[in-house]
């Protein structure tokens, strides 16, 4: 399967009828999936149809989808509420020997609210369900479209998220390499705080003494850490190969990369590798910022 990002844009529209219809649709990074439908009134037929289709499509990310629909080739319909006029005019007569103003126009009369009431002609059933059905379908269309846009991204995502990796497997080499790692270098370094203990032996008992020596013994050794990032990484590349809704377990691998980084650091007894594990800790940084995107 494709990877995806969690954000894009599709836009589709459609006449039928005298309907004209439009879908909007944008998508951006959430923890689950959330569509959140915008629909005119009395178009709510399509929600449950709609909603069905995005679950079958995505996984993840909040889908703010915005529909319109508007008829054409419809005359309107112009009508005067009687009782709002009568009620208006009344008040005028009322009130026009308290106030000294011109007497209002027919067309200021006509122009408040409630007055005058325009309206379309009446809609016939069997056309509603017809433009329903066919709005239902342009949906689904323009979905399609979205995912098509989100896989676009996600394969430029899947290249970057490669090369990160590829950086940090450098970093976990050339750090597994740094003449600081070499037996006799840690050895040197170990004779060399031990002595420092032992020329303190007055305030320390022999046991705790050796548990001292068995503590810098282990700080030393950053194998079992370049190892977790070794498997890390292949876990990584295996799921961006396969694809698919694999945001959630990659941006898990990235916290443990960032892990494995965070204590390769604490170790690192030498300026060299003090360095490169502040270079790996950027580049899992820049890699899990890019992993948030990923569907």
């Amino acid at each position: 399967m494709a990877l995806s990002s969690m954000t894009g844009f599709a836009r589709g529209q459609g006449v039928i009828g005298g309907y004209v219809w439009a879908w909007e649709l944008k998508s951006v990074n959430a923890k689950g999936l959330d569509l959140r439908l915008r629909l005119p009134p009395g178009w709510d037929a399509i929600e449950v149809p709609a909603r069905a289709r995005g679950a079958e499509l995505l996984s993840r990310g909040t889908i703010y989808a915005n529909l319109t629909v508007k008829r054409q080739g419809v005359a309107p319909s112009v009508q005067v509420n009687e009782q709002v006029l009568e009620a208006v005019l009344a008040t005028i007569k009322r009130l026009s020997g308290k106030l000294d103003a011109v007497p209002p126009s027919i067309e200021g009369i006509l122009a408040l609210k409630g007055v005058i009431e325009v309206s379309e002609s009446d809609e016939r059933e069997e056309d509603k369900r017809a433009a329903e059905t066919a709005i239902t379908a342009g949906f689904a269309k323009v979905l399609t479209d979205l995912v098509k846009a989100r896989r676009e991204e996600g394969a430029a995502l899947g290249r970057v998220l490669t090369k990160r990796l590829d950086e940090i497997a450098a970093l976990s080499a050339g750090a597994d390499a740094a003449p600081g790692r070499q037996p006799e270098a840690v050895k040197a370094r170990l004779a060399e705080q031990i002595a420092t203990l032992l020329s303190a032996r007055e305030r320390f008992d022999p046991d705790r003494l050796h548990q001292e020596a068995m503590l810098i013994a282990a700080k030393a050794d950053i194998r079992e850490e370049l190892d977790r990032l070794t498997a890390h990484v292949a876990q990584a590349r295996k799921l961006l190969v396969d694809g698919g809704p694999v945001g959630r377990r990659l941006d898990f691998l990235s916290q443990e990369l960032n892990r494995e980084s965070n204590t390769l650091c604490a170790k690192a007894n030498d300026v060299e590798l003090t360095n490169i594990g502040l270079e790996l800790k950027t580049v899992v940084e820049q890699f899990r910022e890019q992993v948030q995107n990923l569907e």
